[in-house]
């Protein structure tokens, strides 16, 4: 029966322009009003439509008033669980969209931010198969954590939203349309192998000396040096003093990630193979810089770093 009245309501929607005038994107924060939620009978409220119809011609033929008061009492509720069924979605407000980090292909992270002046109960959200129920308490904003699929890089609109309920006897089912003028966007997916980066830094002769914790080597003394650093029993053996010396290669040089290294392959495997790249230096926790078209990212390491030039490539044409 569920089935059968959803595929009457997607039949409705499509054919009465009434019940799809929201569908163009919305600026946030999107409230609720009367004017944009529909109300129907559930299956079980038709049923129960249907019982309280038998009920009320059997009173009537038999003159039974505590029969024909029963149906009333169960009508007048059926009735109050309309308005309540309304009201659940009634001045509900989304004020707020926080999209998550994901490359092309894997499910991306959504936080909708709910308010509410009053208690509401039994709100579902549905979104791509995805039906989350949640309540909200008055004045204490909700967070409802959904997914988005994806399937490309690049800047993607979020879909049309459905709130709905049947709270509280699931006699009446009340929902509407949210669709949010707002985009999120995919990081490039990166390639699965290939040949590692190239470039000055991964040359020996290139690798900066830095000061390090263990002893490297020993050397003759120069003025300025430290006295802590002679080494008094190896400068006994000899005529000078000897130093001991700090100073070591530094062991993780980083990567200068070039779109201009990549000539003959085309945009998108340019891309990906970048974003390997990219990939392989954070985790690697190396310092890279990223040269692309009309924009060119400075040596940076860590989470921001990783995620702006992901978000570099992203937006390439």
């Amino acid at each position: 029966m569920r089935g059968i009245l959803q595929r009457i309501q997607t039949l409705a929607e499509r054919r009465l322009p009434a019940l799809t005038r929201y569908r163009r994107a919305e600026s946030v924060p999107i409230e609720l009003h009367r004017r944009r939620i529909y109300i129907v009978p559930s299956g079980f409220g038709a049923g129960f439509s249907v019982l309280l119809l038998v009920m009320l011609v059997g009173a009537l033929n038999y003159a039974n008033n505590a029969s024909l008061l029963l149906t009333c009492l169960l009508g007048a509720a059926s009735a109050a669980s309309m308005l309540v069924t309304f009201r659940t979605l009634d001045g509900l407000r989304l004020s707020h969209i926080h999209a998550g980090q994901a490359v092309a292909g894997e499910a991306l992270e959504l936080t909708l931010t709910f308010e509410s002046a009053r208690t509401r109960q039994a709100i579902r959200l549905d979104l791509d198969g995805q039906s989350i129920p949640f309540a909200l308490s008055p004045s204490l904003a909700v967070g409802i954590k959904v997914h988005m699929a994806t399937t490309q890089r690049g800047w993607h609109p979020i879909p049309r939203l459905r709130l709905w309920s049947s709270w509280p006897l699931g006699m009446f089912r009340a929902w509407s349309w949210l669709h949010p003028d707002q985009q999120v966007l995919v990081w490039p997916r990166p390639e699965t192998e290939g040949p590692p980066p190239r470039g000055a830094s991964d040359d020996a002769r290139h690798m900066r000396l830095h000061r390090g914790d263990e002893l490297a080597a020993l050397r003759d003394y120069r003025a300025g040096d430290p006295q802590r650093h002679i080494a008094w029993k190896a400068s006994a053996r000899y005529s000078n003093l000897l130093v001991k010396d700090f100073e070591q290669p530094q062991s993780r040089p980083q990567w200068e990630l070039d779109w201009r290294q990549l000539g003959g392959l085309d945009n998108e495997t340019r891309i990906a193979r970048l974003a390997r790249w990219v990939d392989e230096a954070h985790t690697q926790r190396r310092n890279y810089s990223l040269w692309l078209p009309g924009d060119e990212i400075a040596s940076g390491g860590g989470p921001l770093h990783y995620a702006h030039c992901m978000s570099a490539l992203a937006q390439l044409p």
